[in-house]
């Protein structure tokens, strides 16, 4: 077990395994869409959508803590090319966790249907649409639309690459190079 200070703090460790799990159920939910029955589809989408907002709240917790707390330094056997390829994975794994919500957030605002089906955070309140894409001339916005879908859709299969390879990087540590990695992040 490593020391205390090898370790994450207790939040960076609750929000991270807090936004893995809700992103991993995302994930899942919409890759099945098409298998659930008719009377599923629009509870799932809507449920995606509702994840998808408290991910970037999350998101937005976890970088406020990161930036006020010092995370653990790596291990001192980890190479130059190791630490830069790391800082760069987890810089892109942010911008995409923002990214990924954003696009999703602005995808909805310029459906063609939205005002008539009003977003739902989790069926508790309705959650705002962004008020100048939703105003966009029809079919200007049907436009964006699309162009929102494809960003949304091709960042989601660059954070699939980028989520298996930290993990594999994670697995590596912990297992060939004898590092103590999953006990920085585990509860």
């Amino acid at each position: 077990m490593p020391k205390q200070e090898n370790r994450y703090t207790r939040t960076a460790i609750v929000l991270h395994w807090a936004i893995a799990l809700l992103m991993a159920l995302n994930i899942a939910l919409i890759l099945l869409v098409n298998y659930y029955p008719d009377e599923w589809v629009r509870p799932a989408i809507d449920t995606h959508k509702s994840t998808g907002i408290t991910v970037l709240g999350l998101v937005i917790l976890r970088l406020l803590w990161r930036a006020t707390h010092r995370p653990p330094a790596m291990p001192g056997s980890y190479g130059r090319i190791e630490r830069f390829g790391a800082h760069a994975a987890h810089g892109v794994l942010y911008l995409l966790m923002i990214l990924l919500p954003l696009s999703g957030w602005m995808h909805d605002s310029a459906w063609k249907d939205a005002a008539t089906h009003p977003m739902q955070l989790f069926g508790l309140f309705e959650w705002p649409r962004i008020g100048w894409i939703s105003s966009i001339e029809p079919v200007l916005k049907e436009t964006w639309h699309t162009v929102l879908g494809g960003v949304h859709t091709w960042a989601g299969y660059v954070f699939y690459v980028l989520f298996a390879l930290h993990v594999l990087g994670a697995l590596k540590h912990q297992f060939f190079d004898g590092e103590a990695e999953l006990q920085r992040m585990l509860p």
